[in-house]
């Protein structure tokens, strides 16, 4: 009966470590086979940001070859004002000799009498403290030694 007792246990042992085996060898493949997914992944993802990179670069040059076109369109609408319209008719309609339109000339606004809005407040004198400084809106007039005239007295 021992000997039967320890044939069961070896063949149940033998079964037990088949088993173990083949789960180990499963996870080690598993493992192979994630770390090529996310071999792809990496290399998809480089060549999208690949993509990406070019597509931006050829928009930049895409805009910048139309503002020159514009600008070429630009400057022959003004020679031919100049050419075909009277002087008077010819300044106001489009100046020729600058690039007024491609310049950041904030005169055009002051001109019509619209500004845009200010995000922050004008000072009336250079050396007025602006509203960001801790001392803006302090009345100096009372010295450190005196008391202001509503603090009460304990």
């Amino acid at each position: 009966m021992i000997w039967l007792t320890a044939i069961a246990c070896l063949v149940i042992g033998i079964v037990i470590g088949l088993i173990f085996s083949n789960h180990l060898n499963s996870s080690a493949s598993r493992v192979k086979e994630l770390e090529n997914q996310i071999r792809d992944i990496k290399d998809n993802h480089l060549v999208y940001r690949d993509n990406v990179s070019d597509h931006f670069s050829m928009t930049a040059d895409l805009v910048q070859h139309m503002t020159e076109s514009y600008r070429e369109v630009y400057q022959h609408l003004a020679s031919g004002a100049q050419d075909l319209c009277s002087n008077e008719v010819a300044s106001k309609l489009l100046p020729a000799g600058s690039d007024a339109v491609f310049e950041g000339n904030d005169d055009s606004n002051s001109a019509d009498g619209l500004n845009p809005p200010k995000d922050y407040a004008a000072k009336q004198d250079p050396s007025q403290k602006g509203a960001l400084s801790e001392e803006f809106g302090i009345n100096k007039s009372i010295s450190h030694n005196e008391e202001a005239p509503n603090t009460p007295k304990h």
